[in-house]
């Protein structure tokens, strides 16, 4: 039997001999002794054991991992084994407040169990799986081969220098047609023929992508190839686990097939080959790798690929999922491919105007800022400059030196609090922390935005960023790589200025305007609230007068009666996210600046569920259905699911369960959104209009539209939005609101912030 040791992080209560069932004996160590501290430090750790004694190490959650190698993340590899003795496995107590770990948790004991008795054996990844062709009559004869397979699909991947199309260029191209076996083909190889033959194959086969947008990318615009019809399994897999950061190529490759992490020799190559050279990551160029080093990696991209899609294809045996797939996530994929390409517009004249004017702000409010006593008297006592930056010297200013009274709020480690709402609430105290506030805010709009933006400018002053399908358990849109889209500054308008339209064009901003509530309305079957809606008036007024039973028109409710309107406004919000009387009563109080109690609160709540007692009955049937079933599909079929219901921890179960009735009708809504801009971007395309579709942020979508075409774009789009797709009061489309028809996305604000000096 081999000699097998076990290692958690501390002293635990986890009877791991039980939990393996005794298959077999192991010592047991702990990396530190002392059962006290709650965060454990390498220099807490005080081990003593010798590997080399041992034939297997299991290595229990992500300290214990990251103390023995260099990985990090113990839930991509759990139950995997790392180099040559270590089974990584994540922590059993994670269980009493994730449930949702149990399957991994078991399916990772069973792995490690085949391991240790020698019933799982390492597979050995050879040329006869992945290859290389650097010839161009051999490539030309295995295009033609995966013409003639019997195989209805073929996996394909792109290696690249770049992360989008106009950065880099296209190293190679990955090829799979069987299982088990793929091909690395140097791009360098190929010609007119074998252009030819790979288009024949597109057009013949279904091609699989891991990750289709990316691919789609680079391929259509370094090689005008053509895709009639593509899988993806990347956004198959979403349908199967909808939470982001688990569809990595990698990570479903060591959780799926037997490969598992195929990847590491070439980046240990990578690794020496930066530390030889002296180049930092975002400098390393993947053009240097040599093409021996690269084919067994790239071969096997679609290799895997290829054996992930024989096995996630399954999923679309589910009718609901298979729609969702095939009506929203395929569309979508090509959708955002163009939007992406379409690129995002900026005036770059304006860009460094702004980048300088934010300068100026920054400097001029820290020589007001240095000018106060108290910032002398802080360097002359430590011996230092004092950095407004850090919040060890700012919170020894404020509450040593300058003697705030601290708001009470503390941060995780129990120190006092100086983030914004703090430092914004001190600001009644004394006029430093506003000026601290204002540092931070303009250095962080210039930092992370106007100076970053700047250099990643393409020629054509468009901006390409990313936006994502599976970034989100609801089904809206993320954005990531050069730009965020999602998170530009609210409070000030610099940003969205320099987002401007080229001379004869005009930003349009497309806004849903409470669609989640309109969706809840038709789902329940509420026909009280759905007569708000008809009746046309101002949606939170006429909310407000019939819950109240206000004694004046719909149009004067606002005026005479702004405190039951913010209240209305407040629960009809709140109910969609699970809010109760604290939350509403506090929500109140912010936005009307008058005390309105929890028990005001609870009155509100009641007269709204009395009015549309409908929707009551509706969220509380979809509240016992996620607590029995621990799942809940949405109108258009995607699939939520919510294994913390069962959890024993009351505050984790209310959590989900409030997630789940959330996932409803947010879901709902950014597919109708989403579904609309699919819609209108293929009319845009198909009539060869010149409005260009940028961006979708939240409920809005962002399009430059030429001057003469406003007009049709704005009827065309309401069109699409508002068309009958099973969710649709009669009489009373979903409301679209047109909010910006401007040179840039900020409205007007810009130039009214700014005037003409940097316009």
């Amino acid at each position: 039997m081999p000699k097998v040791a076990l290692v958690e992080t501390k002293p635990s209560k986890t009877n791991f001999k039980k939990e393996f069932d005794e298959a077999f004996e192991f010592d047991q160590y702990q990396l530190c002794s002392d059962p006290t501290l709650k965060k454990v430090l390498k220099r807490d750790c005080d081990i003593d054991i010798n590997t080399d004694d041992y034939d297997w190490v299991i290595l229990v959650g992500s300290d214990a991992l990251k103390y023995f190698t260099p990985i990090n993340s113990v839930t991509e590899y759990s139950g995997k084994k790392v180099e040559e003795k270590f089974l990584p496995v994540i922590n059993p107590a994670m269980l009493a407040f994730k449930p949702e770990a149990k399957r991994t948790w078991e399916d990772s004991k069973a792995s490690i169990i085949g391991y240790i008795k020698g019933e799982i054996e390492d597979t050995v990844i050879t040329e006869y799986n992945a290859w290389g062709i650097q010839d161009t009559e051999e490539a030309n004869a295995f295009f033609q081969a995966a013409i003639d397979a019997p195989s209805p699909y073929i996996a394909l991947d792109s290696e690249t220098t770049g992360l989008y199309p106009r950065d880099g260029h296209m190293l190679g191209l990955s090829l799979s047609y069987e299982q088990d076996r793929g091909a690395y083909i140097d791009t360098e190889c190929l010609d007119e023929e074998s252009e030819r033959l790979l288009q024949e194959l597109f057009n013949k086969k279904a091609v699989v992508f891991h990750n289709a947008k990316f691919d789609l990318a680079f391929f259509e615009y370094h090689f005008n190839f053509k895709f009639p019809h593509f899988e993806d399994t990347m956004l198959l897999h979403y349908l199967i686990d909808e939470n982001p950061g688990t569809h990595g190529l990698k990570q479903l490759a060591i959780k799926y097939t037997k490969y598992g992490d195929y990847e590491k020799p070439m980046y240990d190559w990578i690794a020496d080959y930066r530390k030889q050279h002296g180049i930092l990551k975002n400098d390393f160029n993947w053009g240097d790798i040599p093409f021996e080093v690269m084919k067994l990696y790239a071969g096997m991209d679609a290799a895997v690929t290829y054996l992930l899609f024989e096995k996630f294809v399954k999923i679309k045996q589910n009718k609901r999922l298979a729609k969702v797939y095939d009506n929203i996530l395929i569309p979508g994929c090509r959708f955002l491919t163009d939007i992406q390409d379409n690129g995002v517009p900026f005036d770059k004249l304006r860009l460094v105007k702004s980048q300088s004017l934010m300068q100026e702000q920054i400097d001029e409010a820290v020589v007001e800022l240095y000018k106060d006593p108290a910032i002398s008297k802080f360097e002359k006592i430590n011996g230092k400059d004092f950095n407004p930056n850090s919040t060890v010297q700012l919170r020894s200013l404020l509450f040593d030196f300058v003697g705030l009274n601290p708001t009470g709020k503390k941060t995780g480690t129990g120190a006092h609090s100086t983030d914004a709402e703090v430092l914004e609430a001190l600001g009644e105290q004394s006029h430093i922390p506003g000026l601290i506030l204002n540092i931070r805010q303009k250095s962080k709009i210039k930092n992370t935005y106007l100076d970053k933006i700047l250099p990643q400018l393409d020629r054509d002053s468009r901006l390409r960023t990313g936006f994502n399908l599976h970034g989100t358990t609801s089904g809206r849109l993320s954005s990531s790589g050069k730009l965020n889209m999602q998170q530009l500054p609210r409070d000030n308008p610099i940003v969205k200025g320099c987002i401007k339209a080229a001379p004869g064009n005009k930003i349009v901003a497309m806004d849903l305007t409470t669609a989640e509530v309109y969706v809840a309305a038709i789902l329940a079957k509420d026909k009280a609230l759905m007569d708000v809606f008809k009746s046309g008036g101002n949606f939170h007024s006429t909310i407000a007068k019939k819950v109240f039973r206000l004694p004046c028109p719909v149009e004067e409710v606002a005026e005479k009666f702004s405190t039951q309107r913010q209240a209305a406004k407040a629960v009809t919000f709140g109910i969609m996210y699970g809010a109760g009387a604290n939350k509403i009563s506090e929500q109140v109080t912010k936005d009307s600046g008058k005390p309105f109690t929890r028990a005001d609160a609870q009155d509100v709540i009641d007269e709204y569920f009395n009015a549309f007692h409908k929707l009551k009955s509706w969220i509380e049937e979809n509240q016992m259905f996620i607590k029995q079933n621990g799942f809940i599909y949405s109108f258009f079929g995607r699939k939520r699911r919510l294994p913390n219901v069962a959890s024993t921890d009351k505050g984790i179960q209310s959590h989900s369960i409030r997630s789940g009735l959330n996932f409803l009708v947010q879901s709902a809504a950014s597919d109708i959104n989403l579904l609309g801009a699919i819609d209108m971007n293929a009319w845009i395309k198909a009539n060869n209009k010149k409005a260009r579709i940028f961006a979708l942020v939240h409920d809005s979508i962002l399009a430059e539209v030429p001057e003469d075409e406003v007009e049709e774009y704005m009827q065309k789009l309401a069109e699409y939005i508002q068309m009958d797709r099973g969710l649709s009061i009669p009489g009373a489309p979903v409301g679209c609101d047109f909010e910006i028809v401007h040179e840039d996305y900020s409205g007007g604000k810009f130039e009214k912030m700014y005037g003409d000096t940097i316009v």
